[in-house]
This record gives C-alpha cells, structure tokens and sequence, in this order.
C-alpha cells in the first residue's frame, strides 16, 4: 500500500510534463505564425516612418538599420532569441522600449480581467443553476432570452448605455476610464467598473447557458435519482455531487475567457479610453509597428496558453482520471 502515493505521483508528473511540453511546442509554433502572418501586413515600414517623401536611399538604410534587408529565417531567429532574453527591442513609431510598455499595458488588461472574473463567473454560475433548477419553466426562459438578448448586443452599444446610465445620468462612475501609468488596482477600481460590467455582459450568457446545460446533464443521472430515493434530500446532492461535477467544464470556458480578456477586449478599451493591451493592440497595427505587434501577440497568446494550462491542471486535479489520458 505504500507504493501506490508514488505510482500517483509519477502520473501527475508525466502530466503535468505532457502539459508543459505541449504549452512551449504551442507557444514556438505561434511565435513562427506570427512572425509569418506580420511579414504580410500591407505598408512598407520605412515608409510609414520616414514618410512618403522620403529617398530610396534613406529608406534602404532605415531597412539595413532594422535588418529588414536580411532572410526571413534570419529575422525570426533574430527576433526570437532577442524576445526569449529579455531584449524586445524598440517601437518603430514612438521610439519607447517595448518591454516595459507592454508590461505596464498588460498589468492593466490583468486589472481588468480580474475585476471582469470576479463579477461574471459568479453571478453567470448562479443564473446557469437556478435556471437548470427551474428546467422549462418562466424563470429559466427568462435567464435564457434575457442573457441571449444581452450577449447579442454589439460592445460597443453595451458600453454607451452603462456609460448614459450610469456615468451621465446617475453620476456613479466616470465616463473616461483612462488611468495614470502607476495606478494600483485600489485607485483604478472605480474607473474599471464600467469597462468590467460591459465586459461581463459579453460573456455572462456563455457561462450562464454552459452551467445550465451541464447541471440540466447531470441532474438526469441515475446517481442522482439514486441517492435521492436512499433519503438524501436534494438539497444536499445538489451541493455536494452535481455541481461539483457540472461545473468542471466551467473551468475552460473561464480559462479561455481570461485570454480573451487580456488581449481581446479592444472594443471596450476604446469605448472607455482605456489603457489595456488592446488598444496597445489597435495602435501597433495601425502604424504597422512589427516589433511592438509581436511582442503584443506573443504577450496574449503566452496568457491564452498558461490559463489554459491552469485549467487543464485544475480540471485533472478534480477528476483525476483525465491524468490517465
């Protein structure tokens, strides 16, 4: 009996390796599609930052400065050793290290997805319960056309109305949720609750009508009829059985929600003036910058891998038998 912790032990490890491995040959694969897919946005960078008066001469040393002249195999090795040491190099339009902007950017997506988290899982969990409690009835019409109807609004109208609302007529937030370079979560909270709410309204119909299908699921197992014919009230095989097992699907859909947040959410930045990554995002595109586009892509797709990997980490943690897969 003593063997058997161990033998436990070395599945978690060979999965927890499998994950890992899988996350960095992601992760290697992407950093060659996004180098690939850049190379064909339209515009010529030394033409974008020189301007169209420009010589041909001047533009074939901005070229030999920032090794565009060189192989593309050349340049991605180039780039992807500089970004794994550290050395993200400088934005082509505004001249700024692109690490720190990036990062400071990226504190600020991670405020916000926080704040978004915290106020959809919850409260879409909730609705996805009581509507699966209430299966074809009013009150689960309800969730369901209610939380539909508002998914289906575009970001941005979303964002105007809790602005109107909110911000003009009752005076309970501001409008502009630009914040200063060094604000904590505390000082930026007020201004990250109008952003939050929009956000929240985009995925809350998501969450809400994936919980409500899986407890919907879980609640027409024989287990459940099962326990509640031995005296066990319903109440309590609810809580403790059903939706620990209904919510574990829950899990991914967070996790990818939260990289969808972090990079994703370029609409509402806007709508709110706010300093995210999207809208870092917006601005590397529109001015072509390609170093400041990578590290921003690279950036997003490293936090859609590690929640996901968090995700595959927690979900194996509850049901052990994905570890055996």
């Amino acid at each position: 009996m003593g063997r058997a912790p161990v033998k436990g032990t070395g599945q978690v490890a060979r999965y927890i390796l499998r994950r890992l491995g899988f996350l960095l040959l992601t992760l290697l694969l992407t950093s060659l599609v996004i180098f690939v897919l850049t190379q064909f946005l339209p515009g010529d960078v030394a033409r974008i930052m020189l301007g169209r008066e420009a010589s041909a001469a001047a533009l074939e040393r901005v070229r030999v400065e920032l090794g565009l002249d060189q192989p593309l195999p050349l340049q991605y090795l180039g780039w992807l050793s500089s970004f794994l040491s550290g050395d993200w190099g400088t934005s082509f339009s505004s001249g700024q290290a692109i690490r720190p902007l990036v990062l400071e950017r990226l504190g600020n997506s991670l405020m916000l997805a926080a704040l978004t988290l915290s106020i959809a899982v919850p409260l879409a969990v909730f609705l996805g319960v009581i509507a699966a409690l209430n299966e074809n009835r009013p009150l689960d019409n309800l969730i369901s056309v209610g939380s539909l109807a508002v998914v289906g609004l575009p970001e941005f109208v979303t964002g105007l109305v809790l602005i109107q609302l909110l911000a003009f007529e009752l005076k309970l937030f501001p409008a502009n949720s630009s914040i200063r370079p060094e604000a904590g979560f505390l000082e930026a909270l007020r201004m990250l609750i109008l952003p939050a709410l929009t956000a929240t309204l985009v995925i809350l119909a998501y969450i809400a009508r994936l919980t409500r299908a899986t407890v919907v699921e879980e609640l027409n197992k024989s287990y459940v009829r099962t326990a509640i014919l031995k005296g066990i009230s319903r109440r309590q095989v609810i809580y403790r059985h059903v939706l620990g097992n209904a919510l574990l699907p829950t899990i991914t859909v967070v996790a990818i929600s939260f990289g969808w947040l972090i990079s994703g959410l370029i609409v509402v930045e806007n709508v709110f003036n706010y300093p995210g990554l999207g809208s870092l995002l917006t601005f590397a595109i529109d001015r072509r910058d390609l170093p400041l586009l990578q590290a921003i892509t690279m950036v997003a797709v490293l936090a859609f891998a590690l929640s996901n990997l968090a995700a595959d980490l927690l979900y194996a943690y509850l049901n052990p038998r994905i570890r055996l897969q």
